[in-house]
């Protein structure tokens, strides 16, 4: 149980301060570009259009942390968009039903994930590299590489809409108050048992399990999240984004590069999901500030890989850095 405690440890430093700082660095730069960022209206708006890379890093992070990676979920958020649309076609009296239909195929997917990885032993980056393939082929073949139909106005609402007439901001985005409720789910899960076995998992699988933990069980459930993720992620870009085949394409990658500059290390056992959402935050605001410097969106693949390049070598020197610990306890305060 003692390296269970010290896993514990790295929900407190998952480098949160860092990101935090380098978020108000990105701000600043942004207000001095266009002051008006800041006006109320502005900034949730930014809110909004950022609320599902966050969700999507709080999924992100539960499986990275465990030491796996999930690269479906691109695909998944846009299978599910075209899903909604093909099925609701505009009728607003089927949008609850295929909520709930996507909500299972989400499920599925994440379990699917979760269960090739742990009772088939095969390497995440493989699984989940091979469903993002067969998501991306299915909803081709499905659509015959146009997809059809349209989303209700009711899908659409928690992505487009929200509470008017709040005095200062105008408008307070339903997509802002779902992030908080995800971002509070999370922060909530990694507070019990299993957000504990879930970094011990990560951080060394043996020992975790001669402590008793179900680390397979752990590493699933992680994936599972992961799919809810997306699926609430790609509820919420429905409400603004065009039904096409190109919705969610390369979120993949955006995702895991939010969740590493929050200082979640990969291979897992050590980051919080605090930073890994800040990171999101980050890569959002980056992006702003390249189209408040009229820089070419081209210009994003190349900073993305640079910042996980740069992120994990940081990483890895300070692990090469750190002296061994002298015994097998730690602080127990994973707050």
């Amino acid at each position: 149980m003692g390296r269970m405690r010290t896993a514990a440890a790295a929900l407190a430093g998952g480098g949160t301060g860092t990101v935090v700082a380098l978020l108000a660095v990105i701000f600043a730069a942004i207000a001095f570009a266009n002051p008006a960022f800041f006006e109320g209206p502005s900034l949730m708006a930014f809110l909004k259009q950022a609320a599902p890379l966050v969700i999507l890093a709080a999924g992100q992070y539960f499986v990275i942390v465990s030491g796996n990676f999930d690269l479906s979920v691109g695909a998944l958020v846009g299978a599910q968009v075209v899903i909604a649309a093909r099925l609701i076609d505009g009728e607003e009296s089927r949008t609850l039903p295929v909520l709930g239909l996507m909500l299972l195929f989400g499920l599925a997917v994440g379990l699917a994930n979760g269960l090739i990885t742990t009772a088939l032993k095969v390497q995440s980056f493989i699984t989940t590299l091979g469903m993002m393939l067969v998501l991306y082929g299915a909803i081709r073949l499905w659509t015959g590489g146009a997809p059809t139909g349209s989303l209700s106005e009711a899908f659409r609402g928690p992505g487009r809409r929200g509470i008017d007439d709040v005095p200062l901001v105008g408008q307070i985005p339903w997509a802002l108050l779902i992030m908080i409720g995800a971002g509070a789910a999370a922060i909530w899960l990694m507070r019990t048992r299993f957000g504990r076995v879930l970094i011990a998992t990560g951080d060394n699988e043996l020992a975790a399990e001669l402590s008793g933990a179900r680390t397979d069980t752990v590493r699933t459930a992680a994936f599972v999240l992961s799919g809810l993720s997306a699926t609430v992620a790609g509820v919420l870009i429905g409400g603004y984004a065009g039904v096409t085949s190109q919705v969610g394409e390369g979120m993949e990658f955006t995702v895991i590069t939010a969740v590493v500059l929050g200082g979640v290390v990969l291979g897992g056992g050590r980051g919080s999901v605090v930073a890994a959402m800040c990171g999101a935050l980050v890569i959002e605001a980056l992006f702003t500030l390249f189209n408040q410097m009229a820089l070419p969106a081209t210009l994003r693949p190349s900073v993305q890989g640079l910042i996980i390049i740069a992120a994990v070598a940081y990483a890895a020197g300070r692990r090469t850095r750190r002296p061994a610990p002298a015994t097998a306890t730690a602080s127990t305060d994973p707050s």
